[in-house]
């Protein structure tokens, strides 16, 4: 992830941290204060990054389980960003200097207009930087499940980045007549707040022993063989954690037209941004960002902010 840059004066380098070979995030990840400035094409938009967040692809792809489709080190970490245009290319329409945005990128503080859109305005940076990959993830199992009102849903791991916005997009837009989720004991009232009707403790309850069967099981944490015990016959099981013979299996499509569509949602508080409460980082502390996030043990997700 790269520091920000002023709109007055766009520099020709930023600061950031980089990974030059592949490994633990607490060995390889690296702060440079030399790293170019990207230069926009025609159809991109250049962003001063107000904050940032970290998802579990980003120590992943860190430790090489990309590198056979990844472009090669050195590698600037990171997909989340909320910020500022600063410039425009030449064939942007929608886009203007000084929007305040937010998308899910790849490498470098620019974007094409397709993979960002419109900060909500009653989102802050950091609130909004902890959503695109997470939202558009939870957004696209759902689809792709095809979930449809007045079914029922399990979400494996509803405490995660990716599982509490799954319980609240499967309540407040895909419609669910029931939403069953795992956690921890310490999380259950989160997934209650959330929108879960059933909170189950991982930790006290095996889920595919529960006599109820569900229309779709959301796994977000690897547990594909357990998930396929606990879906009604002609269900589906999703899952985001990999391939698997019985359940559906995807790698996100980042559009704007996901976070278009899930705008109003957002701005009238119906699905919210959820920020671990020690899960704030300053850019200094990235590498120690990166060794929360590790834990597995993160509520929601984890954020980069102030950037500096």
């Amino acid at each position: 992830m790269a520091t920000s840059v002023s709109s007055d004066s766009i520099p020709s380098v930023n600061k950031a941290w980089i990974f030059n070979e592949y490994g633990k995030s607490a060995e390889v990840l690296k702060f440079n204060t030399n790293v170019p400035v990207p230069k926009i094409k025609k159809d991109q938009v250049l962003i001063k990054v107000v904050a940032a967040s970290l998802n579990p692809i980003d120590y992943k792809r860190m430790l090489g389980g990309f590198k056979a489709i990844d472009s090669p080190p050195p590698i600037v970490p990171g997909y989340d960003v909320a910020g500022v245009v600063v410039k425009v290319g030449s064939e942007v329409k929608k886009f203007k200097v000084g929007d305040e945005v937010y998308g899910d990128i790849n490498e470098n503080p620019l974007e094409k207009p397709k993979s960002c859109g419109l900060k909500p305005k009653n989102l802050s940076f950091v609130e909004a930087a902890s959503l695109p990959l997470a939202l558009e993830t939870a957004y696209e199992g759902l689809d792709r499940a095809q979930l449809s009102p007045g079914q029922t849903i399990l979400v494996l791991g509803g405490a995660g980045g990716v599982g509490t916005q799954v319980i609240q997009l499967a309540k407040h837009v895909f419609g669910a007549s029931k939403v069953a989720a795992t956690a921890s004991t310490p999380k259950l009232d989160l997934l209650k707040s959330l929108g879960a009707d059933l909170a189950i403790d991982y930790t006290k309850e095996k889920f595919e022993e529960l006599p109820e069967k569900f229309d779709v099981v959301y796994d977000a944490v690897g547990q594909t063989e357990r998930a396929l015990k606990a879906v009604k016959e002609g269900g589906k099981v999703v899952t985001i954690t990999g391939p698997s013979s019985e359940a559906i299996f995807f790698i996100l499509t980042s559009t704007a037209a996901t976070l278009e569509k899930l705008k109003p949602y957002l701005e009238s508080g119906k699905v919210k941004p959820v920020i671990d409460p020690k899960g704030i980082f300053p850019f200094s502390k990235a590498v120690e960002a990166f060794a929360y996030l590790e834990t597995s043990r993160a509520t929601g997700k984890v954020v980069i902010h102030p950037i500096t």
